[in-house]
């Protein structure tokens, strides 16, 4: 069984591997080879679900490396596979053979790879792991189009915003190592001993929010907008933005166990879902209406978290994916045909791709969350336990939704419209469009769609106590269930938002001064916010550390440089002025000495030499003189030699 749960997470990470470093080299191959890769996945996240396998390896010395398909867990592995697979279908047909398929198809299948293992592990350093990988892909994703310096620099500012929320991952991991949960079990956290169990607590509350983009982290979904629609369709529904909506759900014993985490869990996720409703309906972009949308339905998850109402938020969490992936695939579908995503360039569009239109006005009718409607029965189920929490709690609830009907109509309401007289004047002002919908558009959108629709069954009474139990967690007691006049006044309130929004779609500027627009159009100026709060004082503290450096450190290093220096030379003058004199003396004494030995080599030794070579030289010179070449010479020689040797043989006898 421990062989499934590995296979389940290996399958996607290798072959994603592969397939990103190969690259071009697959070009042709690549989107076969990766939707069938994330069709195996989803079979074997499908036969995971059913047999709940488990495993658990050493890691570190006391620390394993745990994986375990539970309840929570098994509703989300089919989740991520199944988005996956029908976003990789989708992609099929988008991206052309120009592009680098390989490394999209492969960065793809390494950040879902990296998203089951974050739903099904089980402690905190392998948590840890496929966070930062899911982290690096995303990044990677979001920057694909890395040739444009705009999308480089949004694809920067996601990565930064979401690091910089990440390290209260590493901040719960020490503090847990200190408060005594040694093994860093995520089921043990909850029993780390006082204070550490308020560090542990606040650093996964951190991490979580900036992963969802909550406020004041919210920012960054906007400009994660700037990738490709499949990317934006896989990160922002089912996986990345999900991830810390998951971890609060998991963890909601942990935010129980401080007394403080919940509320503030809570109230974060219900002022997120209003005040970025807010700011959905005052965008013109359809991508950033989607993407502010889904800032907002996180929220109802967080608040569902910090509530305790862990089914209510898992359903909200699977409702929501299927939704949100089927809008942004939608809109993708348009911008790749028409060359636009601002809402009154799409003006009829959906009655020009009616495939399109049918599949987004079934989302969108979803995402307002009109029953029967699957996010209408999963918004009410958290605001029920909202309410158990708080009546505050429950109102700020009730009105995002109502503001979630508002602007899921607005969007609605312009798709639509009557198609212009001359609808082309508004396309092609973000890209080319292609005036076509590619044929692998259309299996996603209508299961994604029909999705989004029935998943709403699993409210009805039967079903809902089946995800209750399945989704059972140590610790948290029964949740409760929306009355019904809790229903008749979730769906009367969204009505007559709905109706109002599409009977008098009023601008905004008619409603609220503008100010007030540009500041909810704007995101709130988070980012410009972000930047004067923590960038610039983080760039003017390094600037001013590094004239510190140069004028304090790296001068005191030049002072005493100098002071060296300056010894140095009074040492050199010591032995110019005394050293070197004794030096020259004996300097002097040795040449004159030298001088001495080269009279005496010249005069004795030399010329005793050159005595010796001169006699040489001229008794040779004598000896060559009889060596005239005549015959008769030699014989007088003899004779004359025989002569001197016959007298001196005389003589000295």
């Amino acid at each position: 069984m421990s062989a499934l749960i590995w296979l389940l997470i290996a399958l996607p990470l290798a072959a994603g591997a592969a397939l990103a470093v190969t690259g071009t080299r697959l070009n042709r191959q690549a989107p076969a080879l990766g939707v069938l890769v994330s069709v195996v996945t989803l079979g074997l996240a499908v036969a995971a679900a059913s047999t709940r396998p488990s495993s658990s390896v050493p890691l570190f010395a006391g620390i394993q490396a745990g994986l375990a398909v539970d309840g929570l867990s098994a509703v989300m592995v089919i989740t991520v596979a199944a988005v996956t697979t029908a976003v990789l279908v989708f992609s099929a047909g988008e991206f052309g053979e120009d592009e680098n398929r390989g490394r999209f198809f492969g960065l793809t299948l390494l950040f879902a790879g990296s998203m089951l293992v974050t739903v099904t592990a089980t402690t905190l350093p392998l948590l840890l792991m496929s966070w930062e990988l899911m982290g690096a892909t995303s990044w990677a994703l979001i920057g694909y189009w890395w040739r444009d310096p705009e999308r480089a620099r949004a694809a920067d500012t996601a990565f930064l915003t979401t690091r910089t929320a990440d390290l209260g991952l590493y901040l719960a991991a020490g503090a847990a190592m200190a408060g005594g949960a040694a093994t860093l079990s995520l089921d043990a956290l909850a029993y780390t001993v006082s204070p550490w169990l308020h560090l542990v607590t606040a650093g996964i509350v951190v991490a979580a929010l900036g992963k969802s983009a909550q406020l004041p982290f919210s920012f960054w979904l906007s400009r994660a907008m700037q990738g490709p629609s499949p990317v934006s369709a896989l990160l922002h529904s089912a996986t990345m933005v999900a991830a810390g909506a998951y971890l609060l759900l998991r963890l909601h014993p942990l935010l129980a166990a401080t007394g403080w985490a919940g509320p503030v869990v809570a109230w974060t996720g219900a002022v997120t879902a209003l005040i970025l409703g807010v700011v959905a309906v005052a965008q013109r972009d359809l991508k950033q209406l989607l993407a502010a949308s889904t800032a907002s339905q996180i929220g109802f998850m967080v608040l569902a978290a910090g509530s305790g109402g862990v089914a209510g938020g898992t359903f909200q969490l699977v409702a929501h994916a299927a939704v949100k992936s089927g809008l942004f695939l939608a809109a993708g579908a348009w911008l790749t045909a028409l060359g636009t995503k601002q809402l009154p360039s799409l003006r009829g569009a959906a009655r020009t791709h009616r495939l399109v239109g049918a599949c987004f006005t079934v989302g969108a009718l979803t995402l307002a969350g009109l029953p029967p409607l699957s996010l209408w029965w999963a918004k009410d189920d958290v605001l029920a336990s909202a309410r158990a929490e708080s009546t505050g709690l429950y109102l700020v609830g009730l009105a995002a939704a109502a503001v979630a009907a508002v602007y899921s109509v607005k969007a609605l309401w312009f798709v639509t419209r009557p198609i212009p007289e001359d609808p082309q004047a508004g396309y092609d002002t973000e890209r080319p469009g292609t005036r076509r919908i590619p044929a692998t558009s259309a299996a996603p959108l209508l299961v994604l769609a029909g999705a989004a629709a029935v998943l709403g069954v699993l409210a009805l009474p039967g079903p809902a106590a089946w995800l209750r139990d399945l989704l059972g967690v140590p610790g948290v007691p029964g949740e409760p269930s929306p009355k019904a006049w809790e229903l008749g006044l979730s769906a009367t309130v969204t009505f007559a938002a709905a109706g109002m929004s599409w009977w008098r779609p009023l601008s905004p500027r008619t409603l609220v001064p503008p100010a007030v627009v540009r500041w909810a159009g704007g995101w709130l100026h988070l980012e410009r916010t972000a930047h004067t709060v923590v960038v610039r004082p983080v760039m003017a503290t390094a600037r001013a550390l590094a004239v510190f450096d140069d004028r304090v450190v790296d001068g005191a290093v030049r002072h005493v440089a100098r002071g060296g220096l300056a010894l140095a030379l009074q040492v050199r003058r010591v032995d110019d002025s005394g050293m070197d004199a004794a030096v020259e003396a004996v300097g002097r004494g040795g040449l004159a000495a030298a001088r001495q030995a080269r009279r005496l080599d010249d005069g004795g030794i030399d010329a005793a030499v050159g005595a010796v070579a001169s006699g040489t030289r001229s008794m040779g010179r004598w000896a060559r003189r009889p060596q005239t070449g005549l015959l008769h010479q030699y014989y007088a020689q003899a004779a004359v030699g025989f002569c001197v040797l016959v007298l001196i043989v005389l003589l000295v006898r």
